[in-house]
């Protein structure tokens, strides 16, 4: 006779559950500090407090977060896959900024950030010298990853010493933090209902519209006769 009894989850499928129900319980103290920090204040709200709105334990809570201010400024931006860096790095045909922005606005995609809770940490973090000081450091080191991320595609250019190509690579990243700053902005505003990966994509197409109509009028200058 056939076993007919259900067959045991597997590892991967357990796994899976235990990542799902720690990024659930991770969401809830995110919010939980955040409303708090708003509330009372981010000096005032310690993490005793934030462990009883929660409801987990202090231990659960420094293993996840390991500070009040980590919890606060959130767990930071991770890089994009390695097959997706892979093909950026491979990937010559293309515009480079518009190509990297692409390959940003995929992975955002991917994590479906909370707009609700990162417009409280936006607002939070704007209120705190201390806190916008810290987020800024949080920032720059993953820029000086996304450098070397540039730089390797860069590379292929062999005429082009390190220090050239460092230098064209960390404006590739102010101009891509300039265009993420800029639909940020738009994404944090009350009227805009949109997804994420719908604003980067009108982003990048009005970043490839600009900079095609510079190139363009740049190799076609008007004539002063």
């Amino acid at each position: 006779m056939a076993d007919s009894s259900p067959a045991a989850p597997s590892v991967s499928t357990e796994s899976s559950l235990r990542e799902r129900k720690r990024a659930a319980s991770q969401a809830t103290i995110e919010k939980v500090a955040i409303t708090l920090a708003l509330e009372h204040g981010y000096e005032n709200v310690t993490v005793d407090m934030i462990c009883e709105a929660s409801l987990v334990s202090p231990r659960t809570f420094f293993n996840y977060f390991g500070s009040k201010e980590g919890v606060i400024l959130g767990t930071p931006p991770s890089l994009p896959s390695k097959d997706a860096i892979e093909r950026f790095v491979n990937g010559h045909d293309g515009e480079i900024l518009g190509d990297f922005m692409t390959m940003f606005a995929e992975m955002l995609a991917n994590q479906q950030p909370d707009r609700e809770l990162q417009r409280a940490r936006h607002k939070l973090i704007s209120r705190s010298a201390e806190l916008t000081e810290r987020r800024t450091i949080m920032i720059s080191r993953l820029e000086d990853q996304y450098v070397e991320i540039v730089m390797d595609r860069l590379r292929a250019r062999a005429d082009a010493s390190e220090s050239d190509l460092e230098n064209e690579a960390r404006m590739v990243i102010a101009l891509a933090t300039g265009v993420t700053r800029y639909a940020s902005r738009i994404w944090f505003s009350a009227d805009f209902t949109g997804s994420v990966s719908d604003l980067l994509a009108s982003a990048i197409n009005l970043v490839r519209r600009i900079v095609g109509d510079t190139a363009s009028r740049s190799a076609h200058p008007k004539s002063t006769t």
